[in-house]
């Protein structure tokens, strides 16, 4: 069993989550222009991935390049995985490849805690998407504590590139809520450095 086995009930059985839906706990963040880079890379990939529409496509041509400008924005104080083993507890599901993963440290050579972001790219439909991040965010819990690492909040996405749920997580609450879809042309808001707002686990859909 690995990561991608669980469906959001099955991880809210297993690891005894509740689901609150519709919650807030994203801060306020300040939208900045994409550079020129990203702009380049959408007008180019953004057509192609949703015209083949595979995962993969995708992955490569849409959140891959948004989530190298995160790590540009934030003076490469980051480190940002894509398809790396990330198992954790293999005894409890807990196992498999990360589609994206961002940790607060800068070693790009292996996986360094704390773990602070956990990305799950699927071509169309999300919601069969929100219990492997669900999981991958427990995961990431796990191997921030197994570091000696504790950190209140991990945060999480389940996305087609074109569209985006967002996650916060800790241990003992699970919040969806909705959002509009980010495309292209709009302002890119990421910030995954600043202080969590709230030591529970949340999950936005």
């Amino acid at each position: 069993m690995s990561d991608s086995d669980f469906s959001l009930s099955k991880v809210k059985r297993e690891f005894n989550l509740t689901i609150v839906e519709n919650g807030r706990f994203l801060p306020e963040t300040q939208s900045r222009e994409p550079s020129f880079y990203l702009q380049e890379a959408l007008s180019e990939g953004l057509p192609l991935a949703t015209a083949t529409s595979s995962e993969k496509a995708r992955s490569e041509l849409i959140i891959s390049p948004i989530l190298v400008e995160v790590r540009k924005i934030l003076e490469r104080k980051v480190s940002f995985f894509s398809g790396e083993d990330f198992t954790v507890a293999a005894d409890l599901g807990l196992s498999g490849g990360c589609d994206f993963l961002i940790s607060r440290s800068p070693e790009q050579i292996f996986i360094e805690a704390p773990v602070i972001v956990m990305i799950v790219a699927k071509k169309g439909d999300l919601k069969p998407g929100l219990g492997q991040c669900a999981a991958e965010m427990i995961a990431a819990q796990k191997f921030n504590e197994a570091n000696n690492i504790l950190i209140q909040t991990i945060y999480g996405s389940v996305s087609s590139g074109t569209a985006w749920s967002r996650a916060n997580a800790s241990k003992v609450y699970l919040v969806t809520t909705e959002i509009e879809n980010q495309r292209k042309n709009q302002h890119l808001t990421f910030d995954p450095l600043s202080k969590p707002q709230s030591d529970r686990l949340n999950f936005c859909q």
